[in-house]
């Protein structure tokens, strides 16, 4: 047997950064993955494919609302085999040029289902046992398929499937009114599926504060043909070409039949079926890995990041918990694992958040301060004819320390990261508003959301406080 430094099982975010980090310590590194090249769900199953598939949709939907500006391009027409792919064609560049990362840095990437056989050991499908020093377990998460679903035949789609763009429904249903149903929804929905939501709580996107919802929820009802609310699947039927489906809203059940069904109700951490009960590793009650604030699990050997440990199941929260457990594992001084970490809906309107929400504060009975910039007062906004969009503070009262921040609207994902640094810095509202932001652009709508929390923004009136 060969004896490895550093064993890494899942070749995700939080995986091949970590064997690069811990390569460039010149640790020697072994990367296990069930995928042929790395990238894990990320690239080769989720928010590299999404976001190409969502830019399409964008440009689609630009295209008509270009005619109100007068420049008509005409109806589009979609070649699926081209989108396909150039979508397939992005993931290859990207999973190559990993690769090239991996020779580059020296580390061993083997493609193969791994277990552990103990906790210094790991049997790789087809190969020798690989023994270890330390293993970060980045085996990540899989989308959850409620029984219900499961005997709908080919029909039902999970997120990966629906990704590969087999065809486009005439109507398509999607269960869950999350981040993943609706950002899969709209891209659907430019394509021309008749798109139905249906989302057993009371509101679409139920986390995230009701003001950042209310633009996207209002863009959304035009776009779908139907978001149905409190509202349960209790049947699920497979017919010859397409989904008979049974839906109840309190009393009221209705049956409706679909060409295809998109199940985006969560998803499963990775910790079954790679042999953790041959280690110390202990799981949570939902299967999630337990670590310490250094990612270290139960047995001294093993550390867990990402996905697989539970939390915001985010791919830059996941290369962040890498970055604490290789600098544990090389013996520096580790970063605190309490950062801000951001979340972005990729859908039009984007949605963007960090830190303390509003609901949050008022569910923990925290006092907050809210300052907004509405959109419509923004001259980038107004030219770009996106005015349904909203820049939000949070904020602590008597300092006006910044404590969250929220934005909806064109490009929040490339707006949100200034609200992490003033959160991470210890920004007050003050500095925001000082700060000088480029004109006209819809970054500056943050320096006016704290200018209007002083009363003093140009572009909105409001009383200046004592």
């Amino acid at each position: 047997m060969s004896r490895e430094h550093l064993v890494i099982l899942g070749a995700g975010p939080g995986g091949y950064t970590a064997a690069f980090l811990a390569a460039d310590r010149g640790m020697k590194v072994t990367l296990v993955d069930a995928q042929k090249s790395p990238g894990g769900v990320c690239l080769h199953k989720g928010c590299i494919p999404s976001k190409a598939l969502l830019h399409v949709a964008g440009n689609i939907n630009e295209s008509r609302l270009a005619k109100e500006w007068g420049v008509d391009f005409g109806d589009p027409t979609i070649d699926l085999d081209r989108l396909r792919n150039w979508k397939e064609g992005v993931l290859l560049k990207m999973s190559g040029g990993l690769t090239m990362l991996c020779k580059q840095r020296g580390v061993n990437y083997i493609h193969g289902s791994a277990a552990f056989k103990d906790s210094h050991t790991i049997t790789v499908s087809g190969r020798d046992p690989l023994e270890f020093d330390h293993c970060i377990l980045a085996t990540g998460s899989r989308p959850a398929l409620p029984k219900l679903f499961q005997e709908g035949g080919p029909r039902i789609m999970d997120s990966t499937a629906a990704l590969t763009l087999t065809d486009i429904p005439q109507r398509l249903l999607v269960v869950g009114g999350g981040y993943i149903g609706l950002e899969m929804g709209s891209v659907y929905a430019a394509l021309g599926s008749r798109v139905c939501v249906v989302e057993m709580t009371n509101e679409l996107l139920p986390s995230v504060d009701r003001d950042l919802v209310r633009p996207l929820q209002g863009k959304l009802s035009k776009a779908f043909e139907a978001i149905h609310l409190n509202t349960l699947v209790t049947s699920v039927v497979a017919e010859e070409n397409s989904v008979s489906v049974i839906m109840k809203s309190g009393e009221e059940t209705v049956e409706e039949t679909f060409d295809r069904i998109l199940v985006s109700v969560g998803r499963c951490p990775n910790s079954d079926a790679i042999g953790l009960n041959n280690t110390e590793v202990e799981l949570d009650e939902n299967g999630f890995v337990k670590v310490d604030e250094k990612q270290k699990t139960t047995d001294s050997s093993i550390l867990g990041i990402g996905d697989v440990v539970g939390g915001p199941m985010l791919a830059h929260k996941a290369s962040y918990e890498a970055r604490v457990a290789v600098e544990g594992l090389a013996g520096e001084e580790t970063r605190p694992s309490n950062r801000t970490v951001p979340a972005v809906v990729f859908t039009d309107p984007e949605i963007a958040w960090c830190g303390l929400t509003e609901s949050d504060a008022r569910l923990k009975g925290e006092k907050v301060e809210i300052a907004r910039f509405p959109w419509a007062a923004s001259g980038r906004a107004q030219a770009l004819g996106r005015t349904n969009g909203i820049s939000k503070l949070v904020l602590e009262p008597g300092t006006g320390r910044v404590l969250g921040v929220g934005i909806v609207g064109h490009g929040a994902g490339e707006l949100i990261a200034e609200g992490v640094l003033a959160i991470e810095m210890g920004a007050t509202a003050k500095d925001l508003a000082h700060t000088i932001h480029p004109h006209p652009t819809l970054s500056e709508t943050l320096m006016e959301a704290a200018e209007v929390f002083f009363g003093t923004a140009t572009h909105v009136h409001k009383r200046s406080r004592k």
